[in-house]
């Protein structure tokens, strides 16, 4: 009796010392198991159910939720704006939910842990696949105060899958109702669901009599009310559907493409099946009456949070255009994978680049770009530079995440990707004028593909061809008459590019040899892309080694990846602006990543506002919901309306308009430099890992004002545009002494909470 008495003391105690040391400081949020939220959700065929995951008896029978693919993982948690910097922090991890309540752990209590970062990997007993787990977090802010414990949350290590080496989400579902209903004069019915979805369709139908009726799905239409059917590859369907007298449930099930299935796409998980891409349906044929409450799209996506960013503007077509690309982003997130859209569902490295930082941009979610880059590491596709462009993946991973498990797995293959082998004396590479001999081939995995091709090739844009010139474009395709030579100055820039970031690959994993090789590697293919692509009288850069040509590529890849030199930026970024937008939707990337690096935001902005032929505006215009692949149907006839490599804006707003990007691994410390351009007014919301970073400016003839929030333990450096070195400033209402540099004011070491600037 007197020993449960002292129990029950030392228990309250605890209780109370906890409640006097945490000072009141908020609970930690949004906690994360190897960078998943929401892990002890469950769900069946997509849709959520109520039930946690401790609530299920079985939990590996017909449920599904997070699947956890390691035994090892890493928790993560953000912190309130009050701490500046975190200090310490305590994770408990326990078998059963009981032990958390009393603050206790069977497995593993990692007790004080004194780190700055709000992540830790666990480090307690052995855990077990097919078991639920459940943890929470405490931190201790920079005077060592220290917070309530956070909400218990729990999740289950699942068994290892050597396909799926890491962790991810089961895909969500959503069910929707169409906006408009229309019955034509002709007796059939038009439905529009607002957007285009990848989609199933579930029907409650009355009918009068039994007998067969039509029912088309497309994602763009002909004119009002009327379908657009057979046109190349924007997506129609028909098919017939036998219904019954009276009142019954159907579904319909989607045909396999044959064509599609042949070149080895991503398919749909069998608990989900086969998806289409629609926004319209027609139904004919049918003897009864129909409202929006009888036909039900489910729309199927990798889980995202709609709330995570939000963005609008003084420009309304620039806010119509992130629209597009946030919503491009989720809608194209079906598969579970980045892939190209519905006709190959193919992953790309291309066009997972632009989802993964775009994905970053507008909800913070990491494993789906894990789960892409890992696949297209040994199932690549022919372009040169997309081979390159994996460990501009790689390191977008690391630089967000913090984490180096993506790193330390496949540096080894991640070294294959630079094809040093195809470097000639001088350092550059070629693919042409050095033979690709079948033992390097197959050290990269390339394997020849379904059209029987076998090896790289460079590509410096897509489509390359293309006959339609018009008054936006001098050349056919979308390589802007870039001239093909054996040694090509875009493959070699990204070649630069991947040496640098191999450099700093190979410092994270403490391989400081190789880290000095590619240094001097980098350093040795500088000067000769100088001395080969450099034009002397222009100051330009050639498309190649036998060619006085300068494209926009062979100029724009070299200013984005630091190849142009002092001397010639002027005149480089002239020329870039005499071409307007002569690349494709995928070259915007890298040119707006360029101009905005370059200073050059008003121009950037114009390309981001046009409403010209080649301009996200006219992807609206056209009719589509979803970024395009290409600028019109004009440019590339077989074009799809679901292509995120269209999408672009979506992290150009975030990373470079308003210009908030990590700086150290993790985004512990973020860089925040809006280039607004001519924009008068513009607020941005955007998620890391730590929190949302919120970032408003206002700007008039007199004054320019920003607000800004940063996360719970994040430092922020802090750079605005500032018209004169006589204009003040004041800092949360404190004037403040400044010396601009580069037509910046900087702010360095910005603690975690709102802030505020005026400059006048």
């Amino acid at each position: 009796m007197i020993f449960k008495r002292v129990i029950v003391f030392l228990l309250f105690i605890n209780f109370v010392f906890d409640k006097i040391s945490a000072q009141n400081l908020p609970t930690p949020n949004r906690l994360r198991c190897d960078l998943l939220l929401h892990t002890d959700a469950t769900s069946i065929a997509g849709l959520y159910t109520k039930l946690k995951i401790a609530e299920i008896k079985n939990p590996l029978g017909k449920y599904d939720y997070a699947k956890i693919i390691t035994t090892n993982p890493v928790f993560y948690w953000e912190s309130d704006t009050t701490c500046k910097k975190q200090s310490a922090c305590r994770i408990l991890v326990a078998s059963s939910k009981n032990f958390l309540e009393s603050n206790k752990a069977d497995l593993w209590d990692s007790k004080k842990l004194i780190q700055t970062r709000s992540q830790s990997t666990y480090n307690g007993k052995i855990l077990e696949t097919g078991k639920v787990y459940f943890w929470k977090v405490q931190y201790w802010n920079e005077n060592d105060q220290s917070s309530f414990f956070s909400k218990t949350s729990s999740f289950i290590v699942s068994p290892s899958d050597a396909t799926e080496p890491f962790s991810h989400h089961s895909l969500q579902a959503d069910l929707q109702l169409a906006e408009k209903i229309l019955r034509k004069k002709d007796g059939s019915y038009f439905l529009d669901f607002g957007k285009a979805a990848f989609a199933q369709l579930k029907f409650t139908l009355t009918s009068l009599v039994t007998d067969s009726i039509w029912i088309e799905a497309a994602e763009a239409l002909e004119s009002p009310q009327t379908i657009l059917r057979n046109s190349g590859n924007i997506r129609y369907s028909k098919q017939g559907l036998r219904v019954k007298k009276g009142t019954h449930q159907y579904t319909l099930t989607w045909p396999t493409n044959v064509k599609r299935n042949s070149r080895n796409p991503i398919l749909m998980p069998d608990a989900i099946g086969e998806v289409f891409p629609f926004r319209y349906l027609s139904i004919l044929n049918f003897k009864g009456t129909i409202d929006k409450n009888n036909i039900t799209r489910k729309m199927i996506y990798y889980p995202f949070d709609d709330q995570a960013s939000h963005f609008h503007s003084s420009d309304s077509v620039l806010n119509q255009v992130w629209d597009l690309c946030k919503y491009s982003i989720k809608a194209t997130s079906f598969s579970g994978y980045y892939v190209d859209g519905d006709r190959e569902r193919v992953p790309y490295e291309a066009d997972a680049l632009i989802n993964q930082l775009s994905h970053y941009a507008v909800d913070a979610e990491f494993s789906m770009a894990r789960r892409s880059m890992a696949f297209l590491l040994f199932h690549p596709t022919w372009p040169t530079e997309w081979s390159l462009q994996n460990v501009l993946l790689a390191w977008n991973d690391y630089l967000y995440t913090g984490n180096d498990a993506f790193l330390k797995m496949y540096y080894t293959e991640l070294q294959k990707k630079i094809l040093i082998p195809l470097a000639a004396k001088n350092g550059l590479i070629s693919t042409t004028a050095k033979k690709q001999e079948d033992d390097f081939l197959e050290s990269i995995h390339m394997m020849k593909d379904f059209d029987g091709k076998h090896g790289l090739k460079d590509i410096v844009d897509w489509p390359q061809k293309g006959s339609f010139i018009g008054d936006e474009k001098e050349y056919g395709g979308e390589t802007d008459g870039f001239v093909y030579t054996d040694y090509n100055s875009v493959v070699n820039a990204f070649y630069y590019r991947t040496l640098l970031l191999m450099q700093k690959i190979a410092l994270v994993l403490n391989k400081e040899a190789d880290a000095n090789s590619y240094q001097l590697k980098a350093n040795e293919l500088y000067q000769s892309f100088q001395r080969v692509f450099r034009n002397e009288k222009t100051g330009l850069i050639k498309d190649g080694d036998t060619t006085q040509h300068s494209s926009l590529h062979a100029n724009m890849f070299a200013l984005c990846f630091g190849l142009v030199q002092d001397q010639d930026r002027e005149k480089v970024i002239n020329f870039i602006k005499t071409r307007k937008m002569a690349c494709s939707v995928y070259g915007t990337q890298f040119l707006l990543d360029a101009l905005y690096d370059a200073g050059e935001d008003a121009y950037a902005l114009s390309l981001m506002t046009a409403t010209t032929q080649r301009s996200w505006y006219n992807m609206i215009r056209f009719g589509s919901t979803i970024s395009m692949e290409a600028w019109d149907k004009l440019y590339k006839p077989n074009l799809d309306l679901n292509h995120a490599w269209g999408a672009a804006p979506a992290n150009i707003i975030v990373r470079k308009l308003m210009g908030i990007e990590p700086i150290s691994p993790g985004g512990d410390t973020i860089q925040i430099k809006p280039q607004p351009g001519n924009l008068g007014f513009a607020t941005l919301t955007t998620t890391t890992l730590k929190g949302k970073v919120k970032v408003h400016f206002k700007r008039t003839a007199s004054k320019d004002s920003y607000e800004m929030t940063i996360p719970g333990s994040v430092s922020a450096n802090i750079l605005l545009p500032i018209a004169s070195s006589k204009s003040m400033v004041w800092m949360d209402g404190k004037k403040q002494i400044v010396k601009p540099l580069n037509g910046f004011v900087v702010f360095n070491n910005v603690k975690a909470g709102k802030h505020n600037w005026q400059i006048q």
